[in-house]
């Protein structure tokens, strides 16, 4: 098995993702907000690239079964009924409910995945879930960090970090695990800053800045471990669970993801 990683979705295109088993990963927070979505009953979520698509794809379904969630800027878009909060998605909300789901980076490199063999969302909430998922791919993989906008560098550390963490656990047990340079690179960014998860997303670039809008819970959240052990798969144009790779989530005596 190869597995390569390339370090923001700014840098890759539909072509080069085409026909790869692809993992999306977005600790902060699209990733983290699908798996959280779907593991509370979401029908379905449905991302796209832009605000226009969102509005456009909306128009074209039943209102009262449909939900329109993202962000710009870390914030809740206009006229949208969530935002990009997992604390948001409870069950009481979006049981049964497709999701439009359009973000900065995020749900940008969902779309891109669109014509990959096999395109499943990844974060540290669902760690061993997806580890074991791609292990029984036994074919190279492609690891797809989301970033941050190419205008503020487009690298995004807990996103790297992340792969670094899948990466890591598959080389543990024995197989033969192949690495590309960017792939060894984000390897040794975990065995760097992977002893404390909360306090990696705390001290990125991002996470400061969802501390500074009033997000720290939702860093909480992102930083919990095999939390949320289900693989969310793209099918068609629609991310909706892997059955036979559902765990058994925690919930709060709410109902929601604990």
């Amino acid at each position: 098995m190869k597995v390569d990683l390339i370090f923001s979705q700014s840098q890759a295109d539909e072509m080069q993702l085409r026909e790869k088993n692809v993992i999306v990963i977005d600790v902060l927070r699209s990733s983290t907000t699908v798996i959280a979505a779907l593991s509370n009953g979401a029908r379905e979520v449905i991302p796209v690239g832009s605000i226009e698509s969102a509005v456009k794809i909306s128009g074209s379904l039943f209102g009262d079964v449909t939900l329109r969630g993202g962000e710009r800027n870390g914030r809740i878009i206009q006229g949208f009924n969530l935002g990009n909060s997992p604390l948001e998605y409870t069950e009481a909300t979006v049981r049964g409910k497709s999701i439009i789901f359009c973000t900065t980076n995020g749900s940008v490199a969902m779309v891109k995945s669109r014509y990959a063999r096999t395109m499943v969302v990844g974060a540290f909430v669902n760690m061993s879930t997806i580890i074991e998922f791609i292990r029984g791919l036994d074919s190279d993989v492609l690891l797809l960090c989301a970033g941050r906008p190419p205008a503020v560098g487009g690298f995004s550390l807990e996103d790297v970090v992340c792969a670094g963490m899948i990466i890591q656990r598959l080389k543990e047990k024995p197989s033969s695990v192949e690495l590309t340079d960017s792939s060894l690179a984000a390897q040794s960014l975990y065995k760097a800053f992977g002893r404390s998860i909360p306090k990696l997303l705390k001290n990125s670039d991002h996470g400061k800045y969802l501390l500074e809008i009033g997000f720290g819970d939702d860093i909480k959240v992102s930083a919990e471990i095999d939390s949320i052990p289900v693989v969310p798969v793209l099918s068609g144009t629609v991310i909706k669970l892997r059955k036979d790779a559902v765990g058994v989530v925690g919930r709060d005596a709410a109902g929601s993801v604990a």
